[in-house]
């Protein structure tokens, strides 16, 4: 995106929801600050090719804006080498809610139908993890180019949608030898007793989890990254899911159960309820 993409006069807010919109959750959806047209989806139905970021947005604000806005100049450079622009994308993150949604679930898609980076929004109800243990069905997949949030998740929908079909909460997926890489739409944590410990299989680093690492490294508790594997899951006495959402307790992988750690857990929310909220 270069300077000359820059927000123009503001119109009305996204077009009221259809029944399909409305069964997706969604209130609200722009691209580059407008509502889409038809052929703005159809090329985003048809081309499965771009990268996002997700965020909880309370009273405008969203914690560890920086490092969204780093994620989505990350994965740009990676995809295309290009970045868009951070003052753009809050400007039209700013514009889809607005003014009226001040607690919301945003979504912020990069893609490049042309030459030029577009900016797709979404805006949901705002949603909390809970404090609701997890169970977690561990899968055989690793997702292509893991590092980056990516689209063309189909096989971590699946897994998601097996995992759920046997009655747990999230897949836990992983790779050869039980090779432990991130839940499907989560980061996990495990913790030894000593340290916490993030797998470092193929895996997104999402923004809460480095969030929690940046303050648990402050507090003066790295978060260590080593292998983790499912044959190895004895040697941990607690484990946690964490995303956009917040971080929730694991009480079971597969048939092994964990012990949730109500301390270990208030300190990880005390951790992540102490970084700052940013003005979008």
């Amino acid at each position: 995106m270069t300077g000359r993409d820059t927000p123009g006069p503001a119109p009305s807010p996204g077009s009221a929801p259809g029944p399909l919109q409305r069964s997706l959750g969604i209130l609200r959806m722009e691209v580059d600050g407008r509502p889409p047209t038809a052929d703005d989806l159809l090329w985003r139905a048809v081309v499965n090719d771009g990268h996002f970021t997700a965020m909880q947005i309370r009273g405008g604000r969203v914690r560890g804006l920086r490092a969204h806005l780093d994620r989505l100049a990350e994965g740009s450079r990676e995809l295309w080498g290009l970045e868009p622009d951070g003052d753009l994308v809050r400007a039209r993150v700013r514009h889809a809610l607005g003014g009226d949604l001040l607690d919301a679930a945003v979504r912020i898609y990069v893609h490049r139908p042309l030459e030029a980076l577009s900016l797709f929004v979404t805006v949901r109800e705002p949603v909390e993890a809970g404090r609701s243990a997890k169970r977690l069905r561990s899968v055989a997949y690793v997702r292509p180019l893991a590092h980056v949030k990516h689209l063309g998740g189909f096989g971590q929908i699946h897994a998601g949608r097996v995992a759920a079909g046997e009655g747990f909460d999230e897949a836990l997926l992983t790779g050869p030898e039980g090779l432990v890489s991130e839940g499907a739409v989560t980061n996990v944590l495990f913790h030894d007793g000593e340290r916490f410990v993030a797998p470092d299989g193929p895996s997104l680093e999402g923004t809460t989890l480095r969030l929690l690492a940046a303050g648990l490294a402050a507090a003066g508790s790295p978060v260590a990254r080593e292998p983790v594997r499912l044959a190895e899951l004895g040697r941990f006495r607690a484990a946690f899911v964490c995303n956009s959402q917040g971080v929730a307790p694991v009480q079971a992988v597969d048939e092994r159960e964990f012990a949730v750690d109500d301390r270990l857990y208030g300190r990880l929310e005390e951790v992540y309820g102490a970084v700052p909220w940013d003005v979008v």
